[in-house]
């Protein structure tokens, strides 16, 4: 019975051994999914997701359409933005100012209202006197197939549709002015 007994416990023990092993396997393959899917969103050289945004009513472009698959041979910075969002009221100014000089030569800027109230959105445009196309981003559906997780975030695109920057935060004229310099060169 003794030999027995040591022969069961040496087959236990190998096999828990081996399902401790596939079971940490697993782990680390759903681990490693995880981390993809959420560090994830468009990369630099993919080709951006397409969407289509109208103008908020009671703005200046109220009903014009934008769908980004259409604007090819024109590079397009895409800000999403939210009235409540305090570093996005801190670029406000920056992304006009950027509208005034770049939309000119061409340059497209769309605003994309990202989880907000078109109440609460008109509000922000009229404060900050924005003139360029913003429109709220329904049921934040171009803010998922970018990944958007929290705002401002800003992407610039290029006239192939291929992203070409990407920021992740507030960004500022002069840090976009020197991406569309090189875009446009």
């Amino acid at each position: 019975m003794t030999a027995n007994r040591t022969s069961t416990s040496k087959r236990l023990s190998w096999g828990w051994w081996v399902t401790i092993g596939l079971v940490i396997a697993l782990l680390a393959l759903v681990g490693g999914q995880l981390a993809v899917t959420q560090s994830g969103g468009v990369a630099v050289g993919q080709t951006a997701p397409d969407f289509t945004v109208t103008g908020f009513a009671n703005t200046a472009l109220a009903g014009k359409t934008f769908t980004l698959s259409q604007a090819r041979g024109q590079i397009v910075v895409v800000n999403f933005w939210a009235s409540w969002c305090a570093p996005c009221r801190d670029e406000a100014a920056d992304l006009e100012r950027l509208w005034q000089a770049y939309g000119p030569r061409g340059v497209a800027i769309i605003g994309l209202a990202w989880s907000d109230t078109e109440r609460e959105s008109l509000k922000f445009i009229n404060e900050f006197n924005q003139t360029y196309l913003n429109g709220p981003d329904l049921q934040t559906r171009a803010g998922d197939a970018y990944r958007v997780r929290a705002v401002p975030e800003t992407y610039i695109i290029d006239g192939t549709g291929k992203l070409a920057w990407l920021k992740k935060g507030p960004t500022n004229f002069v840090e976009l002015r020197a991406v569309l310099d090189e875009l446009l060169k």
